[in-house]
């Protein structure tokens, strides 16, 4: 069984308080056209063997691969006679693109086709204690995301954002940047609500200028290239920028395909990725060095 985990992109996150502990968020989310490629073999021994390929996986230890987690929590809660699962890797690592999530939700979404599983409710469970975005990555799209990730609430009618991403050097460590949030102890005015307004009046052009991350000042604070990243951007005139998660990555999204493709050959010092929301088959996810 073959599927494609898609990356995804905060439209906005904001940090509205804490529940159990953790940063309650509340954010526009959207899937991409660039994506890892999953590839799941049954087995009938019970075994289970997951592999990683690119974007420097190969040294993730395993104890900290979620596709391999995922998988292992499949068989707990489903059973089934085992797998090999070969994760071929787009999507850069510690971007705030979602990899890690995808994956899991990637080899979740290719164990249940491979095994009949048709109850998408305990899918999602299991998906859920899996990390905050695994969940909705499990059907992606265009959705408000909730609490720690798990209140999803899909949206339908929005239209395809033409994106260009830039992603500094070096990632940005998930745990550190809300650390650094907290230490920082800045408030920020709420975004999603009006962004998402803008999208419902059709104002795509105004919602991307309204896109906000309550997570970027930390992040600028924990690796100076995500500000820079943001900063070249914004140079493009796009009709909007923001920072994905809790970065590295930035994204601006222009008013077409055209104006996009062409702002990608005037960046220089980060990873170029041109896509889109997805799906939007005629871009796909494009990356040039």
């Amino acid at each position: 069984m073959r599927v494609t985990a898609h990356a995804k992109i905060n439209l906005t996150l904001d940090v509205v308080g804490e529940e159990g502990g953790y940063h309650a968020l509340d954010s526009l989310v959207a899937t991409i056209a660039l994506g890892d490629r999953i590839v799941a073999r049954a087995r009938t021994d019970g075994r289970v063997f997951v592999t990683m390929h690119g974007m420097g996986s190969e040294r993730i230890p395993a104890g900290r691969n979620n596709a391999a987690l995922a998988a292992e929590r499949f068989f707990a809660a489903f059973g089934g006679g085992g797998a090999d699962v070969t994760v071929y890797k787009r999507i850069p690592i510690g971007g705030g693109l979602g990899g890690s999530s995808a994956d899991a939700a990637g080899v979740l979404n290719a164990l249940a086709k491979l095994y009949a599983i048709a109850d998408m409710g305990a899918l999602k469970t299991v998906a859920d204690g899996l990390g905050s975005d695994t969940g909705y990555l499990l059907t992606g799209g265009y959705a408000r995301m909730q609490g720690r990730g798990e209140r999803i609430t899909p949206l339908e009618g929005l239209p395809a954002l033409h994106l260009l991403i830039a992603c500094p050097r070096r990632g940005v460590s998930t745990p550190k940047c809300f650390r650094t949030y907290d230490e920082q102890g800045k408030t920020y005015p709420p975004c999603t609500e009006r962004v998402r307004a803008a999208f419902a009046a059709g104002d795509a052009a105004g919602a991307a200028g309204m896109l906000g991350n309550h997570l970027f000042a930390a992040a600028a604070a924990c690796e100076p290239g995500v500000a820079e990243a943001a900063s070249a951007l914004r140079a493009l005139a796009p009709l909007g920028v923001n920072m994905t998660g809790s970065g590295s990555a930035s994204y601006a999204v222009f008013a077409s395909a055209a104006e996009a493709d062409a702002a990608a050959r005037r960046v220089q010092g980060f990873r170029i990725i041109r896509t889109s929301t997805f799906p939007l088959p005629s871009v796909g996810g494009k990356e040039r060095r």
